[in-house]
């Protein structure tokens, strides 16, 4: 493993647990990339040096912590200029990542599918293009270790008008791929069937939530059934591209589950904007279940990051269920705390499925605000509709008797005023 330092800068007018909590985060990000932690520093300021971000003392001091720890890398937990990183590396005679740099290295290193690797590549392509000046050549993919990870193999020539080039040819790529999400989007969208979209601050436990309430409403387990598993990992950003799965809803029925790409603090944003057709996808959903990590000790920070990138998505008005996952690490002491402190997230563990059916019902019961449950009893000159009718609702159960059939449906208001419409002419059914 690439042994590495951490620099936390902060401000002296900012809080300083939160300044605390960000180092720890940067310290997962690096052990995530690879990297093992040798010495961490910190200073705070009254505000950041335009040369170097942190004063010239401290400078000095990384420079000779490197020294003695025996690293060639420095990683600060903020996002350097393009100046103030070719000062640090003349200065630090050590190779230097932002923050940001870091998370694109992590992303380069989880994208799985064609388009996660557009996505990835875009971003840092857009975060390379002002910084081509002075350390381009840390950039080739002939240099190992953490943040040196090049946008492929295709060995691009570092001058602006080819990464221009290459950037241009990027978004007409992502803008195909965004086609064919598009029409796949329309082909699920003309299945009547609800829609949920998990999301929350990485390493929450959104993988495992969806492989737990795959289990919890009868899929074959996971371990029989490994082309529908999700890949699921304690570490940071363990999974970049959508997954949707079918779930059994407690009542009858079923719903589509979209386990999204993990949210953090300061997500750089090309990233942000290379991925923003993927989380899309999170406006669209009839439900949002934004799970979050009652472990975690700066869980209100968490919750406050992934509301903004909520709002930022414009899917703030959507109807929201709040899960607080990991419960089975705290003490019972810790539950009943955390229960009285917010009541209104359903405590959970996706590892051992306790809550599990509170969850799906709570969701079920937030879907059935959009997806209405209605009956319908349609007598033999009627039942000519039954193909309409499954085309506009989900059917929960079908009986017969005599020549009269009885349903029972999950259907949306708009679709259950056309439905009536259509049967109005005839007899009207029974309906409630």
């Amino acid at each position: 493993m690439e042994r590495v330092i951490l620099v936390g800068a902060y401000l002296k007018r900012d809080d300083a647990e939160a300044g605390a909590a960000s180092l720890e985060e940067l310290r997962r990000l690096a052990q995530t990339a690879g990297g093992s932690v040798a010495h961490a520093l910190t200073q705070r300021l009254d505000r950041f040096s335009p040369r170097s971000l942190i004063g010239e003392g401290k400078v000095v001091e990384v420079a000779a912590a490197a020294r003695a720890h025996r690293t060639k890398t420095v990683i600060f937990d903020e996002e350097l200029s393009p100046a103030q990183q070719i000062h640090l590396e003349e200065h630090l005679a050590a190779k230097v990542i932002d923050r940001t740099r870091l998370i694109l290295d992590i992303f380069a290193q989880r994208a799985r599918t064609k388009e996660g690797e557009l996505q990835v590549e875009l971003a840092q392509l857009s975060y390379m293009l002002p910084r081509l000046t002075g350390s381009w050549r840390s950039y080739s993919q002939q240099v190992g270790g953490i943040g040196t990870r090049g946008p492929g193999e295709r060995q691009l020539e570092y001058e602006r008008r080819h990464i221009q080039r290459r950037i241009s040819h990027l978004r007409k790529d992502i803008a195909r791929v965004t086609g064919d999400r598009a029409q796949q989007r329309r082909r699920r969208q003309s299945i009547p069937v609800p829609s949920v979209a998990i999301l929350g601050y990485t390493n929450a436990g959104k993988s495992s939530l969806l492989n737990r309430l795959m289990k919890a409403c009868g899929e074959r387990p996971a371990a029989h059934n490994a082309r529908r598993a999700v890949y699921a990992d304690d570490r940071l950003f363990a999974t970049l591209d959508p997954t949707t799965r079918r779930v059994l809803l407690p009542n009858g029925g079923w719903a589509v589950f979209t386990d999204t790409v993990g949210f953090i603090s300061r997500l750089p944003t090309t990233l942000i904007a290379a991925f923003r057709s993927t989380l899309e996808e999170v406006a669209r959903a009839d439900c949002l279940l934004h799970l979050e990590d009652a472990s975690a000790p700066d869980r209100l920070r968490q919750r406050d990051i992934v509301r903004g990138v909520i709002e930022e998505l414009g899917a703030h008005a959507l109807p929201l269920v709040r899960a607080a996952n990991k419960i089975d690490l705290l003490s019972v002491g810790e539950r009943r705390q955390a229960l009285a402190d917010d009541p209104e997230a359903a405590p959970v563990s996706a590892l051992t499925g306790e809550g599990i059916p509170e969850l799906l019902t709570r969701i079920e019961s937030t879907l059935n605000e959009r997806w209405l449950l209605r009956e319908l009893s349609l007598d033999g000159s009627q039942t000519r509709h039954l193909n309409g009718i499954y085309g506009c609702a989900q059917v929960l159960s079908q009986s017969a008797e005599g020549a009269r059939i009885s349903l029972r449906l999950r259907v949306t208001p708009e679709n259950w005023k056309r439905l009536l419409h259509k049967l109005r002419p005839e007899k009207r059914p029974a309906a409630r």
